[in-house]
């Protein structure tokens, strides 16, 4: 893994996740932050301590040593960039972040997995 003090690892196949990632490497690569992205398709996932299919399943982020995932590892990544700060303490209030949370769990994160799945079986890798 990179030298950077925060990973992202995400599903470059995946469109949504791929425009949402780009957006952000861009922006902390002109901002010059210490944040690296991973396509969870190029990368050793045993040193994620995730399988293909649980890093596909949701976004992953090592941060001071820790991984997370899932609505935890957003606000993290946003709380790196200036320009999303305002986002991820907004996010973090108790209320939003539960409600956040199970949208993601329950309705963004399947629903791009199951979108996932089927990009797979079209093209016969499942």
């Amino acid at each position: 893994m990179s030298e950077t003090a925060t990973r992202v690892l995400y599903n470059h196949d995946c469109p949504v996740c791929r425009a949402e990632i780009t957006h952000y490497a861009d922006y902390a690569g002109r901002e010059g932050l210490a944040i690296g992205f991973c396509d969870l398709n190029m990368v050793d996932l045993g040193m994620w301590g995730v399988t293909a299919d649980q890093a596909a399943r949701r976004l992953h982020v090592v941060h001071e040593g820790r991984v997370l995932s899932g609505m935890p590892a957003f606000i993290t990544l946003w709380q790196q960039m200036p320009r999303y700060r305002w986002l991820a303490r907004f996010v973090a209030l108790p209320v939003l972040r539960q409600a956040a949370t199970l949208t993601y769990n329950y309705v963004l994160a399947p629903l791009l997995y199951r979108t996932h799945l089927r990009r797979l079986r079209r093209k016969g890798q499942i």
